[in-house]
């Protein structure tokens, strides 16, 4: 890789203000001072350091954010503010959401770079399955279990079967669902004359949202996070 395209990737700067600091020479590869952009590097082995510092390569990347409400599931967006805003550190490697959670739905969703493990996670033929934690206008009542069970008619059509589960709290349930239709918890729960007041996804497949994570907190994904996801 090119010396200025593996600084610009890590966020060092633009390729012009690069080429600036090159100029410099406050640049080093393997301890020696390098002021060619063209200069090959491998990004892996090669040690490059800014006025003494490490720039260590960072390729892909995996978080678990306890996303709050408030924020939009985009990378950009010129009016609000973006889950991408969260993790600002890693902006720089064109992080963007696994799927997307409503601006006022908060709790568990990942952030990549890696396209090939959000196709994994979101294709509707992997059928992972995402449960929410419903506080709903009404109490869930037997006939709304197995409505949920035979599968809620939308507008599009009939919506996969689900899971829903009631609370020992009032007013407090949780459904599991197999596919990401638009609204769909909220559209399920209208149809069945009932309205959610609060959302909050609480796990995809076997991986459960780190309870010690705070709104707004992330953390990197685990080699028994990506096993509790069926994806290694």
């Amino acid at each position: 890789m090119r010396l200025d395209k593996f600084l610009a990737n890590m966020g060092v700067g633009t390729r012009t203000e690069v080429k600036q600091l090159l100029k410099k020479g406050i640049i080093t590869v393997n301890n020696k001072i390098e002021k060619s952009p063209k200069k090959q590097i491998n990004p892996e082995t090669d040690e490059v350091q800014k006025n003494n510092e490490t720039i260590h390569y960072i390729d892909k990347v995996y978080l678990m954010l306890n996303k709050p409400k408030g924020y939009v599931s985009a990378t950009e967006d010129d009016q609000q503010q973006t889950v991408v805003d969260l993790v600002e550190p890693y902006r720089f490697l064109d992080v963007f959401p696994v799927g997307r959670l409503d601006k006022n739905t908060s709790g568990l969703l990942l952030i990549t770079n890696d396209g090939t493990f959000n196709h994994e996670l979101m294709s509707p033929t992997k059928h992972v399955s995402k449960t929410y934690e419903v506080i709903s206008q009404k109490n869930i009542t037997n006939n709304d279990i197995k409505s949920f069970k035979m599968g809620i008619e939308l507008n599009e059509g009939l919506a996969k079967p689900a899971t829903l589960v009631k609370s020992d709290e009032a007013f407090k349930s949780f459904v599991t669902i197999y596919e990401g239709r638009y609204h769909q918890v909220k559209r399920m729960f209208h149809a069945i004359d009932n309205e959610v007041l609060e959302l909050k996804r609480i796990s995809i497949g076997e991986l459960k949202l780190d309870e010690s994570l705070a709104p707004g907190e992330y953390r990197h994904l685990t080699q028994i996070d990506f096993k509790q996801l069926g994806l290694k």
